[in-house]
């Protein structure tokens, strides 16, 4: 594996070998690519978004996205709009689970399925409700506590600098700001000169997120922002190398990282599920490539490890 760049610094009460965070995404961030991004440079991972009401019911499914492997810092997204409950299931789970150095609060989501229930980025809806739920949160916790938020629900209701402002008050570590609005979802551009007047705004680090595919982002988006850190999202899904501030390497390397995530996925998950789940990795890790589209359509006829390197293999042969 190639030299790794790594820039400790220090966030909050964190200790950090990399200012490169990896962001919590649904589906994805599971402990293999965890792992994955971590030997890659990953100064701190986040799992995947946890239901606060699935840890309180005890719901299985639940205590699986909470499953950690070998990997660096490692902080639990929660999600959910009930204070009480929030602080429950801090005092009587994440307190006492020495797998997560801290706790990060999601007011960001988009999702249909999360903003129905209040959930998430809805929170935003209802700064006063947000308000009590950190508060719950904070004063809970044994550990630092992060919140991640957007600028606000739509164009007409920008809000971001007063959450920000009520997480600093209420001694939140850290904040994250993915500077569009929820009605935005993922379209459009990401507006980077409010995470700069977030930072202009307040005395806790301010992680910043959103279009940063590129080494160049990157260094553009710490001299544009002055943030004290980047989360990476759908450009590390491409190229998890960008936590070392590289471009995409050669094919060679990519295969040899396929390899690596695939077998990781299979310990964790067995190989017929493994082998399902990383299809969608594939196709981003291969996506540039010449004739990766006609590789990716391959390897999605097959369903077992074996064949799917060999289809790797005679494709680095065949180049």
């Amino acid at each position: 594996m190639k030299e790794i760049l790594r820039n400790k610094t220090e966030i909050g009460k964190l200790k950090l070998d990399n200012n490169l965070f990896m962001a919590p995404m649904a589906g994805i961030t599971d402990r293999a690519f965890r792992k994955i991004v971590s030997e890659l440079g990953s100064g701190l991972n986040f799992t995947e978004m946890v239901s606060a009401k699935g840890l309180y019911y005890k719901d299985k499914n639940t205590k699986t996205l909470m499953d950690r492997g070998d990997e660096t810092t490692l902080s639990i997204q929660i999600f959910g709009s009930d204070p009480d409950i929030m602080e429950s299931v801090v005092k009587s789970y994440l307190n006492h689970d020495d797998r997560f150095q801290a706790i990060d609060i999601n007011m960001g989501c988009p999702a249909p399925k999360i903003v129905k229930n209040g959930d998430g980025s809805a929170l935003m809806r209802d700064l006063d409700l947000a308000k009590r739920v950190i508060d719950k949160v904070v004063t809970a916790s044994q550990k630092p506590v992060s919140v991640k938020f957007r600028l606000g629900w739509d164009e007409d209701n920008i809000n971001y600098l007063e959450l920000g402002k009520i997480c600093e008050e209420l001694g939140v570590s850290f904040v994250t700001l993915h500077p569009r609005t929820r009605n935005a979802f993922y379209s459009g551009e990401a507006d980077w000169n409010a995470i700069a007047k977030l930072k202009s705004h307040l005395s806790i680090p301010v992680i910043g997120n959103g279009d940063v595919n590129t080494p160049e982002d990157i260094e553009n988006m710490f001299a544009q922002t002055n943030c004290d850190g980047i989360l990476l999202a759908r450009g590390a899904l491409e190229n998890p190398y960008l936590f070392s501030r590289m471009e995409k390497p050669d094919i060679a390397t990519m295969i040899e990282l396929i390899k690596m995530h695939l077998n990781l996925k299979c310990e964790y998950l067995g190989e017929r599920v493994a082998v399902t789940q990383m299809r969608k990795h594939i196709a981003w890790y291969l996506k540039g490539f010449r004739n990766s589209k006609e590789l990716k359509n391959k390897i999605n006829t097959v369903d077992k490890k074996e064949l799917v390197e060999e289809i790797l293999d005679e494709y680095l042969t065949s180049i």
